[in-house]
């Protein structure tokens, strides 16, 4: 594993840039998705999640990558950065590029703009009920009723201003499938932007 005290210890201020690739960023899931919530966080971690969604949405504001203060952030999330390894906030980080969800690059970080599925391996160590759940993500059949029902309810719920998340956790809430749900909000979403 590389060294994730990425910056000198005088200058914690790091380059965040989008991690391409084409596969995952088409398939994958948001980071601020139910999916992660559900899957990822006890995979990475509480902080590891919560720092990937903050990494993440920095892109919404620059797509091509930003600049990062690693003391800052670590403060706003309630924790101290030091440029050691056994801080924290440094083994967030570090799960982050464990796990394949960044990786180093010159001066900073390449992070995924989407997360892949989980691996075989890593539903394996979740607890027996969320095997089940995880079924339900990875069906395929989707039913056109099911599917017209949500893009309306979605397409509704984007007129009003809420955001591909917001309308991801609401269609949940109102008995959508969460797998259709999170394809829906996305889709949405993408159609609304090429607008």
């Amino acid at each position: 594993m590389s060294d994730t005290s990425l910056a000198h210890p005088f200058n914690p201020v790091v380059t965040i840039r989008p991690w391409i690739d084409p596969i995952v960023d088409n398939v994958g899931h948001d980071p601020r998705s139910r999916y992660v919530e559900i899957f990822w966080l006890g995979v990475l971690g509480p902080t590891g999640t919560w720092l990937l969604r903050r990494l993440v949405a920095g892109f919404a504001h620059s797509p091509e990558g930003y600049e990062l203060d690693l003391t800052d952030t670590a403060r706003a999330m309630g924790l101290s950065y030091s440029a050691g390894r056994s801080s924290p906030f440094s083994k967030a980080l570090q799960r982050c590029e464990m796990f394949g969800l960044a990786h180093p690059i010159e001066r900073g970080l390449a992070v995924r703009r989407r997360v892949p599925s989980i691996s075989y391996r890593q539903l394996c160590r979740l607890p027996e009920e969320l095997h089940a759940v995880h079924a339900g993500w990875e069906q395929k059949t989707i039913t056109l009723d099911e599917l017209s029902r949500a893009h309306l309810l979605a397409t509704a719920m984007l007129e009003t201003g809420d955001d591909s998340i917001m309308i991801e956790h609401q269609l949940v809430a109102l008995g959508v499938r969460d797998a259709v749900a999170a394809e829906v909000a996305d889709n949405a979403c993408q159609l609304a932007a090429a607008q």
